[in-house]
């Protein structure tokens, strides 16, 4: 492009940048100007343009952690008859034939358990005032109800009287005794002792 001075060299669309000049120098006509400005502002409103971010479905994020869950052994005595009675005369035997004693076991230990029986007292005591007598522990019996086994009864030697390898069941298991008494000569009376019953885990 060859730009001159004066008005006969003048290109289209420049013009004399100093108004009623004669000297060099051609400027853009203000509407050029103008245009120019327009297409350089769309420019930058182009460049200036981000494009926003999406949020992605579906998108999982996942970890994992280990429940543990401890499980002991327990073992409990529950169910025992709070107390039973036996009756004759001076010379006579009786036994819990008709009403056994009863008691539940529950235990999840898998070696089993044991119940045993032991007096809290040397002899059954009377209840009158006065009375002198009583009768000897050892003449009341326990058995395993069925055996027919009887043992006697001791403050310092507990007595078997049920055993079993492996849990109860879950409700329990229902252990039946029977008890037999051999009544010496003793005055009438009711003749009363403690006995405690222990469950043990094999």
């Amino acid at each position: 492009m060859t730009l001159g001075n004066g008005a006969g060299n003048n290109p289209a669309g420049f013009t004399n940048a100093y108004e009623g000049g004669t000297g060099m120098g051609y400027g853009l006509r203000p509407a050029a100007w103008r245009g120019l400005a327009v297409a350089v502002g769309a420019g930058i409103a182009l460049v200036g343009t981000v494009p926003e971010a999406q949020a992605v479905p579906g998108v999982i994020g996942t970890a994992s952690t280990t429940a543990n869950v401890v499980v002991g052994s327990s073992i409990t005595l529950a169910s025992l008859v709070p107390s039973f009675t036996l009756s004759g005369n001076p010379g006579e035997s009786d036994e819990t034939t008709d009403i056994p004693v009863t008691l539940a076991v529950t235990t999840n230990n898998n070696e089993g358990y044991s119940v045993v029986v032991l007096s809290t007292a040397p002899a059954l005591s009377p209840t009158l005032p006065g009375n002198p007598d009583n009768i000897p522990i050892s003449n009341l019996q326990v058995a395993a109800a069925g055996t027919g086994t009887f043992a006697p009864l001791s403050t310092t030697d507990p007595i078997l009287v049920h055993t079993q390898a492996g849990p109860s069941a879950p409700t329990g298991d229902v252990i039946t005794n029977a008890y037999r008494v051999d009544i010496p000569f003793v005055l009438p009376d009711v003749y009363s002792a403690v006995l405690d019953y222990y469950v043990v885990t094999q």
